[in-house]
């Protein structure tokens, strides 16, 4: 079953710090990857933040700036 959301994933980073984002919508650990990719053509999008701060992360799958919302959800 797919973890996709028709909201953001917020989440608190600290600079320097590096998330694996889940792309396949199959993890159990929304927004983050847990490896249940394996065996698809997907690969978890690798993001290292710059600063502390609390991102927004996508939940629909559709963003056209994943891993980050662009808001595509509310279309």
């Amino acid at each position: 079953m797919a973890h996709f959301q028709d909201s953001p994933f917020i989440i608190d980073v600290k600079a320097g710090e590096t998330k694996a984002i889940c792309r396949c919508g199959k993890t159990n650990n929304p927004p983050f990857c847990d490896g249940s990719h394996r065996g698809t053509e997907f690969t978890p999008e690798r993001v290292t933040f710059d600063e502390d701060k609390k991102a927004a992360i996508c939940g629909c799958g559709k963003s056209e700036k994943f891993p980050f919302c662009d808001g595509t959800h509310r279309k």
